[in-house]
């Protein structure tokens, strides 16, 4: 697998256009890796985790043929995940040359808002399939799991085990400490790759709800290691940074660098 990070910002990018904070013009002035955009990957050049409003600057950015992908998943309907007007841009008459539907999976949140939004413009562009927690589907040669994220309690928001080609990829976030239903799906699988919410720096409760931060991260990583579930040579990931965490993208790594955990940024890409 090939995994391209497209944007690895919480919701309000990083900078936040907007704000006048320190760490937001330190990021404005050592740019590089400190740019963040709204947090999305895509895997293989065709399925597509999440879409924001970043998603037409990330294609231009990064030269991604937004055309090809198969499948987009939705984690939740947070607007800095989902923004399914864009996809207007995909229907007959905004977009030529299209040759294949775009499957959208997500849980009836999502599904329904894009149904509303984009079923009278669908035709044969686009195409919904929902998702239920724990039950897997078939993306091609891509196995994909729903599990549970410990998100927003007014929504049954999703979090991704994908294998495809003997590896297997967990997408961690948006979540604080991961619901016990998901920890015991994971029981006895093997994870080649994580990437996990990383949105605050320290935030003294290792058991954070609804985001992780450097406390939470290391102790996932350790119980996730200690049920052999991440093995010596797995990797791991964060991402979904806000600025209101304080830290710049150095920041983080002195602090995860100690313990094998590297800090994801735009345009990022990781052969599995």
């Amino acid at each position: 697998m090939k995994i391209h990070f497209l944007g690895t910002a919480a919701a309000e990018g990083f900078p936040n256009p907007f704000c006048r904070c320190e760490t937001c013009r330190k990021a404005r002035s050592a740019g590089g890796k400190n740019i963040r955009t709204r947090s999305s990957i895509l895997i293989d050049g065709v399925t597509k985790v999440d879409y924001s409003a970043d998603s037409h600057m990330q294609a231009l950015r990064d030269q991604i043929d937004m055309a090809a992908i198969e499948h987009l998943l939705f984690t939740h309907t947070h607007y800095d995940h989902f923004q399914p007007w864009e996809l207007y841009n995909r229907t007959e008459g905004y977009a030529l040359g299209i040759d294949h539907p775009l499957h959208i999976y997500g849980n009836d949140a999502a599904i329904n808002q894009s149904l509303i939004t984009l079923g009278p413009a669908a035709g044969d562009r686009l195409a919904f399939h929902l998702l239920r927690p724990f039950e897997s589907i078939t993306l091609g040669d891509m196995r994909v799991t729903p599990l549970l994220a410990n998100h927003d309690p007014m929504e049954t928001c999703l979090l991704f085990f994908i294998e495809k080609g003997g590896k297997t990829l967990f997408y961690g976030h948006d979540t604080g400490w991961l619901p016990d239903d998901t920890w015991k799906w994971l029981e006895g699988k093997d994870i080649d790759m994580a990437i996990l919410d990383c949105t605050h720096s320290y935030t003294k409760n290792d058991r954070n709800p609804n985001h992780m931060g450097i406390e939470t991260v290391l102790e996932v990583q350790r119980v996730l290691r200690e049920q052999s579930i991440l093995q010596s040579n797995s990797l791991v990931y964060v991402t979904h940074i806000t600025h209101n965490s304080g830290f710049l993208h150095e920041d983080f790594e002195s602090v995860f660098e100690p313990h094998g955990i590297k800090v994801a940024y735009d345009s990022l890409i990781v052969d599995l």
